[in-house]
Parts: C-alpha cells; sequence; structure tokens
C-alpha cells in the first residue's frame, strides 16, 4: 500500500541530433529493485531512461530521456513514501544542443560548453514533499565507501548504496553492494541484482513496520 518512485538506467543528454552524452547503465538493478518492491504490495512508478529492458508487472513506467525530464516525472509522482534513485544521471549536459548535425570542419574538434544537471536525489531529498525514505545509489571506480558517505552527507538522503563498477561493470547480471546509512555500514557479499533487489526491498518494508 506504499507508494513508491524508482529511477533507473542512464540519461541521453543531446549535443546535436544525433549524439548524446550518455553511460552504460543498463537499468536492471533499477528494474529489479521496482520488480520486488512491487511484488511486496507497493504502488510503484518506475522512471526509466532510455534502457531495452521488460516493465515489471504491476509497475506503471514513466519513460524519459534527459536529466530534467527525469526529474520532472519524480516530482510529478510525488507524493510518495518511497524514492530509490539508481539511475546513473549524467552530471552535464550541452548548454546548447545544436539545431543540426555538427559537422567536421577542420583538424580540430568543436567545443561544448557544459552545464550542470538538476541533482535528483538532492531535490527529492529536499523537497516540501519529501518521501518519508529516500535513498540514494553511488556508482564509483574507487574509494567507493568513502565516496559514499560524503554523497550521503552532501545529499540529505537516508540510505546510499554503494557499489564498485569496476568490480561489477554496467550490464552485468550481479552486484556487491554496501547500505550506507547514519548508523553505519551493512556490506552485502555479492549476489544476483534481483536478489539485491529483493535484499532492498526488505530492508525497505522493515522501515515502515
Amino acid at each position: 500500500g506504499r507508494r513508491a518512485i524508482v529511477t533507473a538506467g542512464p540519461t541521453a543528454e543531446p549535443i546535436d541530433p544525433v549524439r548524446v552524452i550518455t553511460n552504460r547503465s543498463s537499468g536492471k538493478q533499477g528494474f529489479a529493485i521496482a520488480a520486488a518492491l512491487a511484488e511486496l504490495g507497493a504502488e510503484v512508478t518506475l522512471v526509466a531512461g532510455p534502457v531495452f529492458q521488460p516493465t515489471p508487472a504491476g509497475v506503471t513506467r514513466v519513460d524519459v530521456e534527459t536529466a530534467r525530464q527525469m526529474l520532472a516525472a519524480c516530482e510529478a509522482a510525488l507524493p510518495a513514501d518511497i524514492a530509490v534513485c539508481v539511475a546513473a544521471v549524467s552530471d552535464w549536459r550541452p548548454r546548447d544542443a545544436a539545431a543540426a548535425k555538427i559537422k567536421k570542419t577542420g583538424d580540430a574538434p568543436p567545443g561544448i560548453d557544459l552545464v550542470e544537471n538538476p541533482d535528483i536525489l538532492a531535490t527529492l531529498s529536499k523537497s516540501p514533499s519529501r518521501p518519508r525514505l529516500v535513498i540514494g545509489f553511488a556508482a564509483e571506480t574507487h574509494e567507493v565507501e568513502a565516496y559514499a558517505q560524503g554523497k550521503l552527507a552532501k545529499k540529505g538522503c537516508d540510505w546510499i548504496v554503494a557499489n564498485d563498477v569496476v568490480a561489477d561493470p554496467f550490464g552485468g547480471d550481479a552486484n556487491a553492494v554496501a547500505v550506507i546509512s547514519s548508523s553505519g555500514v551493512d556490506r552485502w557479499e555479492r549476489m544476483p541484482k534481483s536478489e539485491v533487489a529483493r535484499r532492498l526491498a526488505a530492508k525497505i518494508a522493515e522501515t515502515f513496520q
């Protein structure tokens, strides 16, 4: 009976009509979490970047491309009890996307002026309609727990789920994560992403008992 928002996959920020800034996120972990929450009876809105994953049973899916579209879809889904921000959102976007394909005109590549995208996790954490439980993900290549601890303090969320994307790269079917909160660090062994999702959903459910 709880309402949950889950974000999943990458975002794609247009450079011109044929090129984008994006990343390697497959969306698998976010989709698995949406499915696990729905299996426990939550009313789930899944805000998905451009990925090729089937929509989990019982989940309402909203497809987006850019970070700004993803934030707007999350805010439209409020109020909610739970927000799980799994998506690998692009930190930056081109200030002005070209209206036509950028052509090679010389030896030097064209410059791209980048601006910062909205921070979806921080925005939801500080929203007047803040969900009771806000969870972020931190995909890092080194000093994973240290960066995740800093992210927890900076974003204002309740938990950070940290994972090493060198050991478990985007697109894989397994994950080894650490759930970091103000009460400490809970390290989970490497397991299928579906099992990570079920375990996280169970931990979420415990907070509402």
